[in-house]
């Protein structure tokens, strides 16, 4: 499979690399947790108007159309720097859906529109405060709410910029859109979850580096010394294992096939894993201070924990790895199989 980004591909990454470096700094978190804020509604109108939250709605529908390798560039660059908005949840993950089961709806059309989607083995929803419409299972269908039939009670998080809520709401009150592919949802969300991870573990390495290049210990940087080098080099060699097991899943989830679903869930499992490999080094790297409120880091730590937590646990998703090693071949010539169609 070969993995070499298109010109339009890297042109997006380069877009969302550089608006959320500019709008989401480590000043501009410490900024909302002082105002006991998770959600910034000029970066937020930022995001729309670079057509991110359309990529995976079809232009049929009002989008571009995009895949999900496209979105998951996105996804880790929101990564990198923790963003506090429901990019991934909205349009990573309910604007897809809603488009393959309402592709006239009105909300696909409006890019700011933010979607919460609460699938039934989540037991809370993120960002659900700042919500426009609800997309939620029962019986395998998807519901679509309004606001003003959601009750909302906040949930504690580990991650203070991430707002979760557990939902009551009422079927009956809601738009009934029919049975959902919502195997297909969770996959997306592992993937995107992974490319987050990629994002947050870089993020922790280049804040780590940075630091042991400027701390100075016996009259020289610490990153001079082989300890702190090889903490750091085997986060990188995570994180450069993890890069093409993730790339792989978003080109494959459109095969919807147990070969698709455990490359989703693999990649999750190793991204979020050198994320918090990354962190823990990064903390590390930082010495005391690093378990403390003014070095950064730990944000990402925070992130990476409650991203392990959604949409299924590593026990979830170990299992549907399981479930393709011991039902169909394995080798090495078998790394980007699928399910073969019946004539």
């Amino acid at each position: 499979m070969d993995f070499t980004l298109s010109a339009e591909q890297q042109m997006f990454a380069h877009t969302a690399t550089t608006l959320f470096g500019n709008t989401c700094t480590p000043a501009h978190w410490r900024t909302m947790m002082q105002h006991d804020r998770a959600f910034d509604p000029d970066r937020w109108a930022q995001i729309a108007a670079t057509g991110f939250t359309a990529m995976l709605v079809p232009e049929s529908a009002g989008g571009l159309g995009l895949g999900e390798v496209d979105f998951a560039l996105i996804a880790q660059a929101a990564g990198y720097v923790a963003l506090p908005e429901p990019l991934v949840e909205s349009a990573g993950i309910a604007a897809p859906m809603l488009a393959e089961l309402a592709p006239d709806h009105a909300l696909l059309r409006d890019p700011a529109a933010i979607i919460a989607i609460a699938p039934a083995a989540n037991p809370v929803v993120a960002s659900a405060d700042v919500a426009g419409a609800f997309l939620l299972e029962k019986d395998g269908h998807a519901f679509l709410a309004t606001p003003d039939t959601i009750a909302l009670t906040p949930a504690q998080s580990i991650d203070p910029l991430r707002r979760v809520f557990r939902i009551g709401w009422d079927p009956a009150a809601a738009q009934d859109l029919g049975p959902a592919d919502w195997t297909r949802a969770t996959d997306r969300a592992a993937v995107f979850a992974a490319a987050q991870g990629m994002g947050l573990a870089q993020r922790a390495v280049d804040l780590a580096v940075a630091y042991a290049k400027d701390r100075q210990q016996f009259g020289k940087p610490i990153g001079s010394y082989q300890a702190v080098k090889h903490h750091l080099a085997s986060a990188q060699t995570a994180i450069e294992f993890a890069r093409p097991v993730m790339l792989a899943a978003a080109a494959t989830v459109a095969q919807g096939d147990i070969y698709a679903r455990a490359r989703a869930s693999h990649a999750r499992i190793v991204a979020l894993e050198a994320a918090d490999q990354a962190a823990r080094a990064a903390i590390q790297v930082h010495g005391a201070m690093g378990y403390s409120w003014e070095v950064d880091v730990h944000l990402l730590l925070k992130r990476a924990l409650a991203l392990t937590g959604c949409w299924g646990t590593p026990a979830f998703h170990r299992a549907r790895i399981a479930a393709r090693l011991f039902t169909r071949p394995a080798g090495p010539d078998q790394t980007f199989a699928k399910e073969q169609s019946v004539a």
